[in-house]
């Protein structure tokens, strides 16, 4: 029997359509470019972090795979090479989502409209590029194939281990994966299959340390979940809050979803998942998009919209104009700089005269893509607990960071960060140079 499907791939070209249009290179993606090209070039697995001179010594490095594609992106493109993989891999994970909902039974109508709202509840997610790109497919892909083996249990189950083994290798967003993959063998699959619930579960959880650091991967998550970003709550790690505004989106969005989900009467797995990941979200915003994904598939089950009638077919088609002009916007367009331009870059340089810069993380990272030495930069868990406190203490403007400003006389910062108004302030530096992104400053 044919499944109609019209609305279903108008949104899922829409959004993928959006997303080329509009994404953006944000932190935490530039230094794993970086960090690849270092890999190439020395042929090996560097032990710390070769552009940054606070120590770093005997990092883990888990995500190795992952430098060595950015680092292939970025060199093929760019920061459109990086927007173009943002986009196919929005494409994928939307497509699987669909293939999720249809096999659920959730009516074409109502795929489109939870699909449409996708984007709008996880901006963060998927119209800015970051490390999480590899998790967007992956998490869908773990999601439908875990639902996939509740209607019709069989030994694709054991697909998950080879799947987080190539997680771990990309991002750690494979811990969320392993989450409701736990959830799944241990609420659902062992009542029917206790040892081969059992003998997955364990070679997943196995398969996480598959990684060139190997008995030291689980150092890595360890650090990364405990290092002071995380455990401030700061820049990528904060909480969801009321005053951000990408935040109070995904809410307005996501508890109608959360609703319909419900409604859909899910299982105990389901049930547990969606609570893990509602708590997680809490704790850090951009968990989020997992929430989202996650009850994307019972929401439309539960939302029960008609189908279109079929009067509507040319309304329908004049509808795909809107993917199609957002693509050709996306291929003329000029990414959005979110970095000190080149001629900046170039006299901060110049001015440093080989000595570290001091950055904000996103000008670091770039600096460092560049093949420049700043002084600290994403990994930021790969550095000293101290370093790390005291180089957001500078960022976030307190008093203690007045001791890093003090050890450096070149500084570039972006424009109207709270770094940048307390330099602005400071006697003992001036101001060089700006753009329309960043500020450089020097020591009187």
């Amino acid at each position: 029997m044919r499944v109609d499907s019209r609305l279903s791939w108008l949104a899922v070209a829409a959004g993928s359509a959006l997303c080329a249009a509009v994404a953006a290179v944000g932190a935490d993606a530039r230094w794993l470019a970086a960090l690849g090209g270092a890999i190439v070039q020395a042929g090996r697995i560097p032990a710390s972090i070769p552009y940054a001179a606070a120590p770093s010594h005997d990092w883990a490095n888990v995500p190795v795979l992952a430098e060595l594609v950015f680092h292939w992106l970025e060199a093929l493109g760019g920061d459109r090479g990086l927007i173009a993989a943002q986009a196919v891999a929005v494409a994928a994970a939307l497509t699987l989502l669909l293939r999720d909902m249809r096999l659920a039974g959730a009516s074409d109508a109502s795929r489109a409209v939870v699909i449409v709202a996708i984007p709008f509840a996880a901006v963060s997610a998927l119209l800015v590029v970051r490390a999480q790109l590899f998790s967007l497919p992956l998490f869908a892909l773990t999601a439908l194939l875990l639902r996939a083996e509740v209607r019709q249990p069989s030994r694709r189950i054991w697909l998950l281990v080879p799947l987080v083994a190539l997680w771990s290798n990309l991002h750690g967003a494979v811990l969320a994966g392993l989450f409701i993959a736990t959830a799944y063998l241990l609420l659902e699959r062992r009542k029917r299959e206790l040892w081969t619930a059992l003998g997955v579960l364990v070679a997943a959880w196995g398969a996480l340390f598959l990684t060139p650091a190997l008995g030291r991967t689980g150092h890595y998550y360890w650090s990364v979940l405990h290092s002071e970003p995380a455990a401030s709550g700061f820049g990528l790690w904060a909480p969801l809050s009321f005053h951000n505004p990408l935040d109070v989106l995904f809410v307005v969005f996501t508890v109608p979803l959360l609703a319909f989900a419900l409604r859909a009467q899910p299982k105990r797995w389901e049930l547990a998942s969606l609570v893990i990941l509602a708590v997680s979200t809490l704790h850090v915003g951009r968990n989020s998009v997992w929430l989202v994904f996650f009850a994307a598939v019972p929401g439309a089950v539960g939302l029960h919209v008609r189908r279109a009638r079929p009067k509507r077919d040319l309304l329908l088609a004049c509808a795909w104009l809107v993917p199609i002009i957002l693509l050709v916007t996306a291929l003329v367009r000029t990414p959005p700089r979110t970095v000190a331009g080149p001629a900046l870059r170039a006299a901060t340089v110049r001015l440093a005269a080989g000595r570290p810069i001091l950055a904000d993380p996103e000008d670091a990272e770039q600096l460092a893509l560049d093949g420049r030495r700043v002084w600290i930069a994403n990994p930021i868990d790969a550095f000293d607990r101290a370093d790390q406190r005291l180089y957001l203490s500078w960022l976030r403007g307190r008093p203690a960071g007045e001791a890093l400003v003090r050890r450096h006389g070149v500084v570039l910062v972006q424009l109207d960060s709270t770094a940048q108004r307390r330099l602005a302030r400071d006697a003992g530096f001036r101001e060089v140079a700006r753009d329309s992104v960043a500020v450089l400053y020097a020591r009187r």
